[in-house]
């Protein structure tokens, strides 16, 4: 296991012991680099004891190493070196142990001093350990030049951890696994955090791995108006993007969306990147629309997400398991910019989004992506384009009429069924959301200053 300093390679060992220990198997920490006392600082600021394992550290090879001298014709490196891994060797069979750590590699290479002489040695300890019934966990934290892929081709797995730091908000880390000999594993990156009680590792979501047989059927939303418009409301097992400036209405139709599967007995999961949750509680109650009573009986979820302290790979774990331990079948983001905004320095987010969305189509839950565009009236501007992501995308825009700011709805794209062309007018009140019948007397309604045609029959007679 490889990775730069600080990137979290001795917690997870600690880990890896710690768990060994509850399955009733001795471990052996080795370790070159550093103390007994800056391992138990570590693990005490997990909650952890290291009684349960025994720790082998460096002063207790000088204390065997101290006052021998020896004339020889051999290298003081190469005679260092096999003293030393001497006295491990019969440490490890003095312990027996199930679960071995050795800490680190690093400090076996500049023994060592040469490349050749290194390598027989980590192969002489490959050798020594084989057949053992043990599992050995190297730790290397890349100090030399270049990988040292010879090392590589001896191990039976190579892990790698691999930390970033962004402009702004907590490190990024991740871990790749690039070989693990006869086991068929999780290719690419995935994740993981340094938390109290350990790491915790965020697999990378495949979508095509994850296929559950649902009911296809109309996901309403109770109101007559909007449902009409989609011909039957949305449906299960899609994803919907609602889009517009600004205070349109797009968050008020996701919980009105909400408080309606809600009601019939079903759990919805909102995640919240651009307000807290108390204003958006408050808000919905003033457009009677109150979750709050759903959520005390555990069928709405409202989680505030803050951009700057979560993982890309972390958000999708929290998700899926709203989805798969507590029966969650709706989810909704609001909204996609502050997700978005949260990863910023990731290349890859829109197809990490792309396959979020694909799982949750598969488990027949509908989801709502919340997206808002930049202007107010006319021409309106995404920060990025993601309608070809989503099976539904409703546009919501403003525009003006007899004097007043009006907004209207319409239907974009619906690939699960037909919906109306129309446009129609959206309203929102302290009774809730009411949508008009379509504008047919108004063109030009999306450029946001529309002219109004008089219905025909309605002219006055000539003469």
């Amino acid at each position: 296991m490889e990775g730069d300093p600080g990137v979290g390679k001795t917690t997870l060992a600690l880990q890896f012991l710690l768990e060994g220990a509850e399955r009733g198997e001795k471990g052996l920490y080795i370790t070159l680099s550093e103390t007994k006392d800056e391992l138990n600082a570590v693990a005490s600021s997990h909650g952890w004891s290291l009684d349960r394992f025994s720790i082998f550290e460096l002063s207790a090879i000088e204390e065997h190493l101290k006052g021998e001298t020896e004339h020889t014709f051999f290298h003081p490196s190469e005679v260092e070196l096999n003293r030393t891994t001497k006295i491990l060797m019969d440490e490890v069979e003095r312990v027996k142990p199930t679960r071995l750590v050795f800490d680190s590699l690093s400090e076996m290479r500049l023994m060592a001093e040469s490349a050749l002489r290194y390598r027989r040695q980590v192969l002489h300890l490959k050798q020594f350990l084989t057949g053992k019934n043990c599992t050995v966990l190297f730790l290397d934290d890349r100090t030399a030049d270049h990988r040292d892929l010879q090392v590589h081709s001896l191990a039976h797995g190579v892990l790698t951890l691999a930390k970033s730091s962004p402009a702004y908000g907590i490190n990024r880390r991740n871990m790749i696994v690039e070989k693990i000999r006869g086991v068929r594993f999780r290719e690419g990156y995935h994740d993981f955090a340094i938390q109290k009680g350990g790491v915790v590792i965020y697999p990378r979501l495949v979508a095509s791995e994850h296929h559950s047989e649902f009911r296809r059927q109309s996901f309403p939303s109770g109101i007559a108006g909007f449902d009409a418009l989609l011909g039957g409301g949305l449906d299960r097992g899609t994803s919907t993007i609602l889009m517009g400036p600004p205070g349109t209405g797009k968050s008020t139709l996701a919980i009105q969306h909400a408080f309606s599967a809600a009601s019939r007995g079903e759990q919805v999961s909102f995640y919240l990147f651009d307000e807290t949750v108390g204003t958006f509680l408050a808000r919905a109650a003033e457009l009677a629309l109150d979750l709050r009573p759903h959520i005390k009986s555990k069928l709405v979820k409202v989680e505030q997400v803050d951009p700057a302290e979560i993982l890309p790979g972390e958000m999708v774990y929290r998700i899926r398991e709203a989805v798969e331990k507590e029966q969650c079948r709706m989810v909704v983001i609001d909204s996609i910019n502050g997700y978005l905004n949260a990863m910023p320095e990731d290349r890859y987010l829109n197809m990490q989004l792309h396959e979020l969305l694909t799982y949750l189509n598969q488990k027949g839950v509908v989801s709502i992506l919340v997206l808002a565009q930049q202007g107010l009236i006319g021409t309106m501007q995404s920060v990025v384009d993601l309608t070809y992501l989503a099976d539904t995308v409703l546009l919501l825009r403003y525009y003006e009429a007899e004097g007043e700011v009006k907004q209207a709805i319409s239907v974009m794209k619906k690939r699960s069924g037909a919906h109306e062309r129309t446009i129609r007018e959206f309203k929102v009140s302290n009774k809730g959301i009411h949508i008009g019948e379509p504008l047919k007397n108004f063109h030009g309604v999306l450029t946001g200053t529309p002219t109004f045609r008089k219905p025909e029959g309605l002219e006055k007679p000539s003469g």
